[in-house]
């Protein structure tokens, strides 16, 4: 016989701990709709980001080198995915709900725009006075309106834990704000674990990429970086010589693997210590329980400055970045004046949301690709300097 939603949320019942976040407990969605027959919620959530086309243009979003540059480097695609899996890990070695951490890391870059954290910041810019530029929130409004899938509600319509995850995404990069019926202190375990999932898998990836483009050199790290000695120490001494792809990649495994596990170990210890006994109990923390433990969050810091010194500022990679986030503000201001050559769905919503708005939508919602393509069929004359 299939395997009903309801013996799945069973499942959850007996095999999850109190504390997190259980399917059947859900808040719901803003639009009813029938539970689905073979499928919990958050296994829902995830299948409808997975078909989303804002998921599907993620595989042409800067992670850190411009889309295009590598065939082999991360885009937002990949890294949402390895984001996803390392999430899936922690929260099942922590007995935490699966499916909601899941969907939760997928979605949880949708509303990038393009040409990464520096589109970000000049979109954020160029909407100043007209209510900024912040991904989070444009995940959020992605999910709840600016999809069109179904015919009785706009958006996703996705549970409220999971829209909860997104409003509450924090890392080095993103610093939510209050958002109106997300009031909670913190957010789900499932949400939390999200969170770390995403730095592990940044950096530790961002490093491979440096790597592969050549601009991070392994004998510097080795010398620089005590995560990577370390890694690799481990890696000579169990392997011996291996060659430079595969000792690379397994020490980037390493890496990873030693970051789940701090987080795992420490955020049990930190959950003991609090004694909640529901996923509400978690929401009033006065702060997240899943965390690094300090010796590691001190080692994380000196991965960072490493990584903003030598890779995200570096020549090659900044240079042709802050090119390229200049072709997006030149369209910003192109589409104010030119209204026509805007989307008709961006039209007819400017209606209600306003010009300003409407336009970064439509442009928060390009890939790096088709921004250039936009670029050169309506300014290629304009020289960007």
């Amino acid at each position: 016989m299939p395997c009903t939603r309801q013996e799945l949320e069973n499942r959850e019942r007996q095999t999850l701990a109190p504390y997190a976040q259980f399917s059947a407990d859900s808040r719901g969605r803003k639009y009813p709709e029938p539970p689905a027959q073979w499928r919990t919620h958050y296994q829902r959530d995830r299948d409808r980001v997975i078909h989303s086309r804002a998921f599907r243009r993620l595989e042409y979003k800067t992670q850190v080198f411009l889309n295009g540059t590598g065939d082999h480097l991360r885009t937002r695609l990949t890294h949402s995915m390895e984001v996803a899996a390392i999430a899936g890990n922690i929260a099942r070695a922590l007995s935490l709900n699966e499916d909601l951490a899941g969907a939760i890391a997928l979605a949880h870059d949708l509303g990038h725009p393009p040409f990464g954290h520096k589109g970000e910041m000049a979109l954020d810019r160029l909407m100043q006075g007209h209510g900024g530029f912040e991904h989070n929130q444009q995940s959020l409004r992605l999910v709840e309106e600016l999809e069109h899938k179904y015919p009785r509600f706009p958006g996703l319509n996705l549970t409220w834990e999971v829209r909860e995850g997104l409003v509450k995404h924090s890392s080095q990069y993103d610093h939510p704000t209050t958002q109106e019926g997300f009031i909670w202190r913190s957010a789900s375990l499932e949400a939390q674990v999200a969170n770390l999932a995403d730095e592990i898998a940044y950096y530790s990836h961002d490093l491979d990429d440096g790597l592969e483009s050549g601009l991070l050199v392994e004998a510097n790290l080795n010398q620089e970086i005590r995560l990577w000695y370390e890694a690799a120490f481990e890696v000579q001494r169990d392997f011996g010589d291996l060659s430079d792809e595969c000792r690379r990649s397994y020490i980037i495994r390493c890496l990873i693997d030693g970051q789940v596990r701090d987080v795992v170990l420490t955020a049990e210890e930190r959950i003991l210590q609090a004694r909640v006994r529901s996923a509400d109990e978690v929401r009033h923390q006065p702060e997240p329980l899943v965390q690094y433990s300090p010796h590691r969050q001190k080692a994380n810091l000196e991965l960072r400055d490493y990584l903003y010194t030598n890779l995200y500022f570096n020549p090659k990679v900044h240079e042709p970045n802050l090119k390229a986030v200049r072709r997006l503000e030149l369209l910003f201001d192109y589409y104010l004046e030119h209204p026509m050559e805007v989307g008709e769905q961006s039209r007819k919503r400017a209606e209600s949301i306003g010009w300003h708005r409407a336009v970064c939508d439509y442009l928060a919602g390009m890939t790096d690709r088709y921004v250039l393509l936009e670029h050169q069929r309506l300014l290629g004359a304009h020289l960007d300097n």
